[in-house]
């Protein structure tokens, strides 16, 4: 394997023996050698065996070793040629990022900030399973809500008409079929819709903390000093059912097609085998995308009670980040319809792209990019670069540097306690799912987004400071 610095951002794998096509990793010297620390690059030189990939497998600079897909890969397939793999988007369909600007700011809400956390903490339901979801539904409620998603959680009273306009494909995936969705995944889907989930899934309150970009920061409807409500989840237990399910039946199928990791177990995206998983993770984004609408409409409800005021709400955004979608590019000056696979990455379009929502037509796609528990998150906008060198791809968040085992035998209580002192409101339902998630067992955010700056594929607008955590 021979790696080849590009630029202070841009390291290469030449292609070699049976790689398709070479690979790209957006990533600095420092952040380079933890990469190598685990099976992150044998994963991403992985994918460039899978048929049909295009151009080059690539590697965001928050990348870690996943399932599958190293967690920050992004491969495109030509979907007259290529395959779709479970495990080039994960078992958390759909796990994304929303960010909701208040019509609140820092000063009114410091004296009321312990109290709305509170509130916050008891009224959205979390944990790994939840019998206590918002909204929970079942039969052809379900099906609608996979069929429909976000529009459907709207029609239901959660939010605003408008809102949709500023979710990723407007909150609903078109290619969705609720009859591909098995009985078990949704029997636990169900009973979970408007829940946060576990692990790494928060709902997080924040302050606009500097702007780095005024003109587009007034378009997203963000300035300095005010709140800003975060939530990181997913399709909860219906999408890691279907991803189960799919891979599962696609072992049991023969198409003829070798990988180098049975965790990228892969089908033809045009198989009948390829289009019912698509379907099915068409339908599970759907529920994701219900699910963020739902919680986030709550929350702003509940903030406004313990307020005693109305508290209105602008959408800033809502990307998701673990998904393959169907879009054209251009690959070597050619248009192509592809398939492109971002497994712990978000999507970052550049102005005038006919994917970008109209309100942002001007300025780009904004792209949520959370740190770690208590370090600062950054809004960025997609730029034309991306879109020629990561088909407008860009990070997903901080990136692990140890996984959960590590962190709870590295750190102590005295860390929360840290954070506590500079502010910071803090509840979770246990200390054990605290430890797990502290920043010292994530990467950097500040050189992440240098990096990602520094390779073209984003520019940062606003950075977010964060006072209230609710973990899951």
């Amino acid at each position: 394997m021979k790696i080849v610095k590009i630029s202070p951002f841009i390291y290469d794998i030449e292609r070699e023996g049976d790689m398709l096509v070479p690979a790209r990793m957006f990533t600095d010297e420092v952040l380079l050698e933890r990469i190598k620390q685990d099976r992150t690059i044998e994963q991403l030189i992985n994918i460039t065996h899978l048929p049909g990939i295009v151009k080059r497998a690539l590697l965001m600079p928050d990348g870690h070793q996943g399932y599958g897909f190293p967690i920050g890969g992004v491969a495109a397939f030509d979907v007259e040629k290529g395959v779709i793999s479970p495990g080039g988007v994960g078992y958390d369909i759909n796990c994304g990022v929303r960010s909701v600007a208040l019509s609140v700011s820092l000063s009114e809400m410091k004296s009321k900030l312990e109290e709305v956390m509170k509130a916050l903490y008891l009224r959205i339901p979390k944990g790994m399973v939840s019998d206590a979801a918002i909204y929970p539904v079942r039969g052809k409620e379900l099906d609608n809500i996979l069929t429909c998603g976000a529009r459907m959680a709207v029609k239901k009273g959660f939010g605003k008409e408008e809102d949709l306009e500023r979710i990723e494909d407007g909150g609903c995936l078109v290619d969705a079929d609720p009859s591909m969705v098995s009985e078990e995944a949704r029997e636990r889907g169900g009973k979970e819709l408007g829940s946060l989930g576990s692990g790494n899934h928060f709902l997080e309150m924040d302050v606009v903390d500097e702007i780095y970009d005024g003109d587009v920061a007034h378009v997203f409807g963000l300035e300095e000093g005010q709140m800003v409500l975060l939530v990181h989840t997913g399709s909860r237990g219906l999408g890691h059912q279907v991803c189960g399910d799919y891979i599962k039946k696609m072992r049991s199928t023969d198409y003829g097609i070798t990988v180098p990791d049975r965790e990228l177990i892969s089908v033809p995206i045009l198989s009948e085998d390829g289009k019912e998983y698509f379907s099915a993770m068409c339908a599970s984004a759907n529920f994701a995308f219900a699910n963020r609408q739902i919680i986030s409409f709550k929350a702003v409800e509940t903030i406004g009670e313990v307020l005693k005021r109305n508290v209105d709400y602008n959408l800033v955004y809502d990307v998701c980040h673990n998904i393959a979608k169907i879009e054209e590019h251009m690959v070597d000056g050619k248009k192509m319809r592809l398939c492109v696979h971002r497994k712990g990455a978000t999507r970052a379009f550049p102005p005038r792209h006919k994917l970008t929502p109209s309100s942002f037509k001007e300025v780009g796609q904004p792209v949520n990019i959370p740190g770690s528990m208590g370090s600062y998150s950054y809004i960025c906008v997609g730029t034309k670069e991306a879109m020629e060198e990561s088909f407008g791809s860009i990070c997903h968040g901080a990136g692990r540097i140890m996984g959960r085992r590590k962190a709870l035998k590295s750190f102590k209580k005295d860390v929360l306690e840290d954070l506590e002192k500079r502010g910071i409101v803090i509840l979770s339902p246990s200390v054990r799912s605290l430890l797990e998630e502290v920043p010292g067992a994530y990467k950097d955010i500040e050189e992440i987004i240098s990096i990602v700056e520094g390779a073209n594929l984003a520019k940062k607008i606003v950075r977010l400071r964060p006072v209230g955590i609710v973990k899951g």
